[in-house]
């Protein structure tokens, strides 16, 4: 009868050490998913910087070549 209060009570223990680790691990994945979408929105501004750069460089280069032949056409 000792021995069957024991092992409940050690069932008991080993339950709620499951919960303890189950909760820690929850915690760590929210903690997870809000480090990935902060590096994903960083990532995404990075990305569209990144864009609008090299769309600006095209832009100018395209208005340098439109303005060299206009002024040559005119001459």
């Amino acid at each position: 009868m000792n021995d069957n209060i024991a092992k409940v009570v050690q069932r008991g223990e080993n339950l709620e050490q499951l919960q303890n680790k189950t909760d820690d691990l929850a915690n760590s994945s929210l903690q997870f998913k809000r480090g990935a979408s902060d590096v994903r929105k960083a990532m995404w501004w990075k990305d569209t910087k990144m864009k609008l750069i090299l769309g600006g460089v095209v832009a100018v280069i395209l208005i340098i070549i439109i303005v060299s032949v206009v002024m040559t056409q005119k001459k």
